[in-house]
């Protein structure tokens, strides 16, 4: 059986928009109750206003008002596989915690790791007190 979650990670990234680097990625993170929600990459030929899947992922999660999740998948076609950046994992942390991460590409290789893993020293709200 196949997991929902890379399955609508898969099929998010085809809705990409990378006319620049052609780098399509997708992204679908699961809430606490098992709702999906994914994102695309959406690119701006000044590059720094491009937004990542996984962040359209999350932000448009919560602006449905979804506080709690439990893991991301992110797909893209590559050989080795393609973890978050280092914005999005910081923005993951910020607001999903040490969630599950699965990594997925096109020809079915996949591997899972806890956020904490790719971010091992976040910075968060624990530093501001």
């Amino acid at each position: 059986m196949a997991d929902a979650l890379v399955e609508a990670a898969l099929k998010a990234r085809l809705n990409a928009y990378a006319p620049y680097s052609r780098f399509k990625v997708g992204a679908a993170l699961e809430d606490a109750s098992g709702a999906i929600h994914t994102g695309c990459n959406v690119e701006s030929p000044t590059y720094g206003l491009t937004m990542c899947a996984e962040r359209v992922a999350v932000f448009h999660a919560v602006s449905q008002g979804v506080r709690t999740f439990r893991r991301i998948a992110v797909a893209a076609r590559t050989e080795r596989l393609t973890p978050p950046c280092g914005p999005c994992r910081q923005v993951l942390w910020d607001l999903c915690g040490d969630i599950e991460v699965t990594l997925v590409n096109l020809k079915g290789k996949s591997e899972s790791v806890r956020l904490k893993e790719l971010l091992p020293r976040p910075f968060d709200a624990k530093f501001l007190r």
